[in-house]
């Protein structure tokens, strides 16, 4: 088990956490919805994609996101897992992001979706 993110408390009033499974799909989320600079111990950390809803939709911008994504999620999640795809599908104002992959150790493939959309 792992501390559950964000940072929150269970029913119970104690930290809440999260089965393996969850957590890396929560460290995933976190790198590509942080935007570099947010964090001020590790400036670098993130991909940023949530400024593409507030762009223009393109195939040559969904093809960049695309790119953009899975270098991120190998620098920083490489250890823990292996991307296999990233789809990127912009929609108006709403973003769709989906990734295959595989947590190291394990050849099962997982697929997780995302989507934000402009306040």
């Amino acid at each position: 088990m792992h501390v559950a993110f964000p940072f929150r408390f269970d029913h119970r009033g104690r930290t809440a956490d999260s089965p393996d499974e969850r957590y890396v799909r929560e460290l995933i989320e976190a790198v590509l919805f942080t935007v570099p600079g947010e964090r001020v111990m590790r400036p670098e950390f993130g991909c940023g994609v949530a400024q593409l809803v507030f762009g223009p939709n393109s195939p040559q911008i969904a093809g960049a996101a695309q790119m953009l994504i899975q270098g991120a999620l190998t620098q920083w999640l490489g250890e823990l897992i292996a991307v296999q795809d990233v789809q990127v599908q912009p929609d108006d104002s709403t973003l769709r992001i989906e990734v295959e992959y595989t947590l190291r150790g394990d050849d099962t493939v997982r697929v997780a979706t995302f989507e934000r959309g402009a306040p």
